[in-house]
């Protein structure tokens, strides 16, 4: 099994003018990704905009049909399950594909419901469950059983000062030969190089929180030349302040703003 470990991006998902997955632009995406700092890629996450594409147990299917070294599946949203019902959830997805590592995702901002840290140490007892990404900043921490992933870009650095496995990044877009530059310093023990790091890509981590992921996201794949700015509803682009913001931010790290 792959360690999952690292920059891992979680990969925006291009679409062409009439709303379909652009394959084609997302191969160029995934290589300029994988060429400029990440480990590996996370495809159809709350980035790549999840909710428009395809339910759990068929997109974790399909994933291991495809090759995927992993899934990532998030809690259930709008059902509000309890405690058992989550177990139950989890353990569905991962008897569809009993050979496919799991990693959980922890994202109560985006789900309505939190999953704390005892009932992820629970879940880990799962035999494919390996790791958490966990993007509840309060309740960031070790737990016992599981790697942790930080789910949010500004605890990467969090994450590696207590030897977690690194993070699903969204940042890593745009500066992620920074990033894989943090995750090397931290690793060779050079935690203040790491910390030096991440106060200078501090203004990227904002100027991509200005308004819902991925939309900053989009903005500035666009600007960069990287991507279309498309996305699919309920989703829309980002209004002329928010692209004044991310734009501001990207010229702040010396980026080439095409337009």
């Amino acid at each position: 099994m792959k360690a999952i470990r690292g920059v891992l991006t979680a990969m925006a998902t291009p679409f062409d003018e009439r709303g379909d997955v652009d394959v084609d632009a997302a191969r160029r995406l995934a290589a300029h990704l994988l060429e400029h700092g990440s480990h590996g890629l996370v495809v159809a996450a709350t980035t790549g905009e999840c909710p428009t594409l395809r339910h759990s147990r068929e997109l974790t299917k399909a994933a291991a049909a495809a090759g995927a070294d992993a899934s990532l599946v998030v809690a259930p949203y709008y059902n509000k399950p309890n405690r058992a019902g989550l177990r139950a959830h989890f353990e569905s997805v991962a008897e569809a594909v009993p050979e496919l590592p799991m990693v959980m995702y922890n994202i109560p901002s985006r789900v309505v419901i939190n999953m704390p840290p005892d009932l992820l140490a629970e879940l880990a007892s799962i035999d494919n469950v390996v790791a958490v990404k966990q993007a509840n900043d309060e309740e960031l921490g070790p737990i016992e059983g599981l790697s942790i992933l930080a789910g949010n870009d500004n605890t990467f650095l969090r994450v590696l000062e207590f030897g977690g496995s690194g993070g699903i990044t969204v940042a890593s877009h745009v500066v992620g030969e920074q990033m894989r530059e943090m995750w090397d310093a931290a690793q060779g023990g050079d935690l203040e190089r790491a910390r030096e790091i991440d106060a200078e890509l501090t203004p990227v981590y904002e100027g991509l929180s200005v308004t819902t992921n991925p939309i900053p996201l989009k903005a500035a794949l666009e600007m960069l030349g990287l991507a279309a700015g498309r996305l699919r509803l309920p989703l829309v682009p980002a209004d002329a302040e928010q692209r004044a913001a991310v734009k501001a931010a990207l010229e702040g790290i010396g980026l080439p703003v095409a337009r």
